[in-house]
């Protein structure tokens, strides 16, 4: 009879610890209010097949419904008046040091300039047409050239003209000494500013900025690598580790289900831990947005995280 008892004591304590698991890790019901990220602002979106590192995308843009070109002013300012919560862009290095606002670090694929953005004095860059390259028929008509001549802006521009609101700076390159001068603009503002503004980028540029201004949230491929990796290992018991703290996350949506409690005890335990959760269309390495009433099927219920989109004018209000 004792045998019997004993044999029961570990299948019991295994039913025990997997139910301890199953209701710690459930995903709860959220508050169902989502907020927006807007990629680039209102940017022009194309088609992800065939989509590759050198693909250049503003010749093969699906055809244009609005007349707005990605990272400039009057772009952010539409994307904000549509009802973005934070907006994205990408910065370069301009020959003259200076911080501009552009997306490829060459020149070709979108404006009617030659070279590496690097190689240019922001005079120089200003003169550009930055919507002379895009296309929706394959070079027959091009609906935006002429358009964009003079709209090249600045990250300390942007900084300006939205000094409340929630910016992510994008380093478009792995090179840490582009981080370092971020950093030398950053280091300038008053600390309720930096609170409102986060970087993430290449591995080097993004560890630079950290290293100089950790209160300011920064994230890379490593820095999200490392939080996901350790929060596999222990997130199981509710805790979340160091890497994931003061941060943020730019989650594709099919991979987040491997994610202790995902999607909403997750997003709330980092939320607890101040870091941010992105979720991103698709696979993720293009930046797959949000950008259609439709897409919103694919959020999980009751999402109280970020959604990442290119068109926010199309799904704000929606869902939420």
């Amino acid at each position: 009879m004792v045998m019997n008892k004993k044999r029961w004591i570990i299948p019991g304590v295994v039913v025990v610890l997997v139910t301890g698991l199953y209701v710690g890790n459930r995903s709860g019901d959220g508050s169902g209010r989502h907020q927006v990220l807007a990629h680039r602002g209102i940017a022009q979106t194309f088609p992800l097949d065939g989509v590759g590192n050198d693909t250049c995308t503003a010749t093969r843009i699906n055809p244009p419904d609005h007349a707005y070109i990605e990272n400039t002013l009057p772009s952010m300012r539409a994307a904000f008046a549509a009802g973005a919560d934070m907006l994205e862009f990408d910065v370069q290095v301009s020959a003259d040091g200076q911080l501009v606002v552009f997306h490829d670090s060459a020149l070709e694929c979108r404006t009617d300039g030659r070279g590496a953005v690097k190689e240019h004095s922001l005079a120089d860059l200003r003169k550009l047409d930055l919507g002379y390259g895009y296309t929706a028929d394959n070079g027959a008509t091009f609906p935006l050239r002429g358009k964009g001549t003079g709209l090249l802006t600045t990250v300390p521009e942007v900084l300006a003209a939205f000094p409340d609101r929630e910016l992510l700076l994008d380093l478009k390159n792995d090179d840490a000494s582009e981080g370092e001068r971020l950093a030398d603009l950053l280091g300038t503002l008053p600390p309720e500013r930096l609170a409102t503004l986060a970087v993430y980028g290449g591995d080097a540029p993004v560890a630079a900025v950290a290293k100089r201004l950790p209160q300011v949230r920064a994230a890379s491929k490593k820095t999200m690598r490392d939080c996901l990796l350790a929060y596999e290992g222990i997130g199981w018991t509710g805790h979340v580790p160091d890497s994931c703290r003061h941060t943020e996350l730019h989650l594709p949506h099919r991979y987040g289900r491997a994610l202790w409690g995902w999607p909403n005890r997750f997003v709330e335990r980092m939320r607890e831990a101040d870091t941010r959760v992105i979720l991103v269309a698709g696979d993720g390495p293009w930046s797959e947005g949000f950008d259609r009433r439709e897409d919103l099927t694919d959020v999980p219920d009751g999402w109280s995280g970020w959604l990442w989109s290119n068109r926010v004018d199309l799904i704000e209000n929606s869902g939420r």
